[in-house]
């Protein structure tokens, strides 16, 4: 009895994950519109940047006009804004549900850069909320830093299975390590710290070991996570400090902090496991507010505060929360 009633127990957590984290966001659909590939850029350096930002430019016109041509407006429209003046794209691909680099300041000149790494439901369709976190951020911190918004992998969608497992983060990890590598090459004087909302802390922290001796990457930020699938920060196995947040509105506090293989239907365990704000996990814990799971990098807020404070290394100056 005390075998089955575990399994039930399993199966239920399980369930219970599956169920926080579909929330009621409407997931969003990637048709199959066709788009060209990718400009071939070579090995971006500081000296090729700007070549390589126009080149990206060109591709997201192209799409945007294969795209009407293909009947889909809304993906049409979004490309046209990508493809505007003075944006500026490290990386860019429209094909399937899209994947790019933005980034905001001078990449080259940058002491600290901020990568932000979206959780689920971002693409191109959707890209223009994520990119707007991206652009309050680099409000903040001035013309020494600089922001990159990275959508370099296949999100998942809210609604789905797969945002309950670590698969998609698995295959994104070293697509974010790589990106990182491009970075240092272009600004080799720089330090980075990653942002990572939602389902991006599981890609973070899938990518974190990897970090060590490739990059330098001084901040770990988890922000708004279900968990990393680590079960504590120094189980991340990073040099980096660890630090995480959650706003008191934010629904992400209601997934139960489990791993479990549901019997072997999945792929992956379902689940995150420890929860980054949770004394136990041994992160360092700042204040982010009363908002919700959308709102940590709302204009005016504590969180969006202390996420500029961390991005340009003034430790000192971020509001801490005690665990008591």
């Amino acid at each position: 009895m005390g075998i089955r009633s575990g399994r039930v127990r399993r199966a239920l957590l399980a369930a219970l994950v599956t169920g926080a984290v579909v929330v009621p966001v409407s997931a969003a659909a990637h048709p199959a519109v066709p788009a060209p590939a990718p400009a071939h850029l070579g090995p971006v350096t500081a000296a090729t940047l700007g070549t390589a930002y126009r080149k990206n430019r060109a591709t997201a016109a192209r799409a945007a006009e294969t795209a009407a041509a293909h009947g889909d407006r809304h993906r049409a429209r979004a490309l046209r804004g990508m493809a505007s003046t003075g944006r500026e794209f490290l990386t860019f691909d429209a094909r399937g549900a899209g994947r790019a680099a933005e980034v905001f300041g001078d990449l080259t000149h940058a002491d600290r850069i901020a990568v932000l790494v979206p959780g689920s439901d971002t693409s191109i369709d959707t890209y223009d909320r994520f990119r707007a976190g991206a652009r309050a951020l680099h409000d903040r911190l001035g013309d020494r830093a600089a922001v990159v918004a990275w959508l370099g992998y296949e999100t998942p969608g809210t609604v789905s299975a797969a945002v309950a497992t670590t698969g998609r983060a698995e295959d994104a990890a070293p697509e974010l390590v790589r990106f990182i590598g491009k970075l240092r090459d272009i600004a080799p004087g720089s330090t980075v710290s990653l942002l990572c909302h939602s389902y991006g802390s599981v890609v973070c922290g899938r990518a974190a070991p990897r970090f060590r001796g490739a990059a330098r990457v001084c901040d770990l930020v988890l922000i708004g996570s279900p968990g990393t699938g680590a079960d504590s920060a120094a189980g991340l196995g990073t040099p980096a400090t660890v630090w995480a947040g959650r706003g008191g509105d934010d629904w992400i506090a209601d997934v139960p902090h489990v791993r479990t293989d549901l019997f072997g239907l999945f792929d992956s365990a379902l689940g995150f496991g420890a929860d980054p704000v949770s004394r136990s996990f041994g992160a360092h814990v700042f204040a982010a507010g009363d908002g919700g799971h959308s709102d940590y990098f709302r204009p005016g807020s504590p969180s969006l505060a202390n996420l500029a404070r961390i991005a340009l290394g003034r430790y000192a100056d971020v509001t801490e929360v005690s665990h008591g």
